[in-house]
C-alpha cells in the first residue's frame, strides 16, 4: 500500500508541476494542425496544398517564446514533452519500417554516414585550431555535429571535463543551427532528390544534428512533398549515425586526457570508463525493437481478414507518432531562445556554422553520388 501511496502521490506531484507545460504544448500542437489545413486549402484548389503542420509548430513555439516568453510554471511540462513525449514519437517511427527495408537503409546509409562524421571530426578539429577556439569547445561542436546533437554533447561534457559555459556555448550552436537545418534542408533535398525519399530520408539523416531535428525535417518533407517513406529512412539512418557515440566518447575522453595535466587524469580517466555516459538511449533500443516487431507482424498476419486489421493497427499507431512528433517539436520552438544564441561569441559561432555547412556539403555530395549510381 505504502508504494502504491508513493506512486500516487509522485503522479499527482508530476500532474502538478507538468500540466500546464503539457497543456501548452497540445494548444500549439493542435493550432499547427488547424493553421496547416487552412493553408493547405487557401489555394483554393481541388487538391489541397501539403502544408506541415511540424513546421508550423516549431514556428509557432519560437514566436510563442519570442512574444510571450515561456514562464516558469510551464518548464517542466515543456521539457518532458521536448523529451519524453518526443522519444516515444521517435521510437514509434519504428512501425514503418521492416528488417528488409532497414537493411536496404543501412547498407545505403552507412559509407555517407562514416564519411559525414569522419568530415565533422577533421573539420572540427581543424577549425578550432584556425579560430582559436578551446579544444574541448571545439570537440562538443565536432561531436554534437557529428553524431547526435545536445545527446552527444551532454554525455561527452562531463567525460572531458568542459566548463559550463563551454557545454552551454556548444548547446545553443548545435540547436540553433540543426533548426536552421530542419526548416530549410526539406527544400534542399526535394530538389536534388524530387521522387526518391529514401535518397532524400539519408541527407536530412547525414546533415541535421539532433535526432529530433531529423525526425522533425523529415516529417515536414514527408507531408510537404507526401514522401512517407522518407520520415523511415531518415530515422534509421540518424540512428546510425547515433551508434557511434559508443566509440567517440571515449576517443575524445582518451583525446583529452593525453593533453590533461597530470592532476587531471585520474578524474578524466574515472568518467572515461563510465558506460553510463556512452550507453545507447532506450528509445534507440526500442526504436530497433519495434522494426522487428513490424517484421515479425507483417510475416505472421498473412490472411487477408487479419492483415487488415495489423495494417489499421499499423495506420493507428502512425497517426499517434505523428502527433506526439508536433507536440514535441512545438516544444522544441519554445526552447529556442534568440537571446542566447546572440550572446555567443563569434569565434565558436563561425566555428560551428563552418563545421555544420561542411558536414550538409559532404551529405549532399555524397548522397547526390549515390542517387546518381
Amino acid at each position: 500500500m505504502s508504494a502504491r501511496s508513493d506512486r500516487a502521490a509522485g503522479a499527482r506531484s508530476w500532474l502538478r508541476h507538468s500540466a500546464s507545460g503539457v497543456a501548452l504544448v497540445l494548444g500549439l500542437a493542435l493550432a499547427a494542425k488547424l493553421i496547416a489545413g487552412a493553408l493547405g486549402g487557401w489555394a483554393g484548389s481541388e487538391k489541397p496544398l501539403p502544408v506541415s503542420p511540424v513546421l508550423c509548430a516549431v514556428l509557432l513555439g519560437m514566436l510563442w517564446r519570442l512574444g510571450f516568453g515561456v514562464a516558469q510554471k510551464v518548464n517542466e511540462g515543456v521539457r518532458w514533452a521536448s523529451g519524453s513525449l518526443l522519444k516515444v514519437g521517435i521510437a514509434l517511427v519504428g512501425l514503418r519500417l521492416t528488417l528488409a527495408g532497414a537493411g536496404e537503409v543501412i547498407t545505403l546509409a552507412a559509407p555517407v554516414v562514416a564519411a559525414c562524421i569522419c568530415t565533422a571530426l577533421l573539420a572540427g578539429a581543424l577549425l578550432s585550431r584556425l579560430l582559436r577556439v578551446s579544444l574541448r569547445l571545439g570537440i562538443l561542436l565536432s561531436v554534437g555535429t557529428a553524431v547526435c546533437g545536445c545527446t552527444a554533447i551532454v554525455a561527452l561534457s562531463p567525460v572531458i571535463r568542459a566548463r559550463p559555459e563551454e557545454t552551454g556555448f556548444a548547446l545553443v550552436v548545435v540547436v540553433a543551427l540543426g533548426c536552421l537545418g530542419m526548416l530549410l534542408y526539406p527544400s534542399i533535398a526535394a530538389h536534388f532528390f524530387a521522387r526518391a525519399p529514401t535518397y532524400a530520408g539519408l541527407f536530412l539523416g547525414t546533415s541535421i544534428h539532433d535526432t529530433s531535428q531529423v525526425v522533425g525535417a523529415a516529417l515536414i518533407y514527408a507531408q510537404q512533398y507526401l514522401a512517407p517513406d522518407a520520415l523511415g529512412a531518415a530515422s534509421l539512418t540518424k540512428l546510425l549515425r547515433n551508434l557511434s557515440i559508443a566509440v567517440l566518447i571515449p576517443a575524445a575522453a582518451w583525446l583529452v586526457r593525453s593533453r590533461a595535466d597530470a592532476s587531471e587524469t585520474p578524474v578524466i580517466a574515472q568518467r572515461a570508463a563510465r558506460w553510463d555516459s556512452f550507453a545507447l538511449p532506450g528509445f534507440v533500443i526500442w526504436f530497433v525493437l519495434l522494426v522487428a516487431l513490424r517484421s515479425a507482424g507483417d510475416a505472421t498476419f498473412a490472411t487477408p481478414t487479419v492483415a487488415a486489421h495489423w495494417q489499421q493497427l499499423i495506420t493507428s499507431t502512425q497517426l499517434v507518432s505523428e502527433l506526439l512528433l508536433i507536440c514535441g517539436m512545438a516544444a522544441v520552438g519554445l526552447g529556442v531562445s534568440l537571446k542566447q544564441i546572440a550572446a555567443i561569441g563569434w569565434r565558436p559561432l563561425v566555428c560551428g556554422v563552418a563545421i555544420a555547412a561542411i558536414v550538409g556539403s559532404c551529405s549532399l555530395i555524397l548522397t547526390s553520388l549515390r542517387f546518381a549510381v
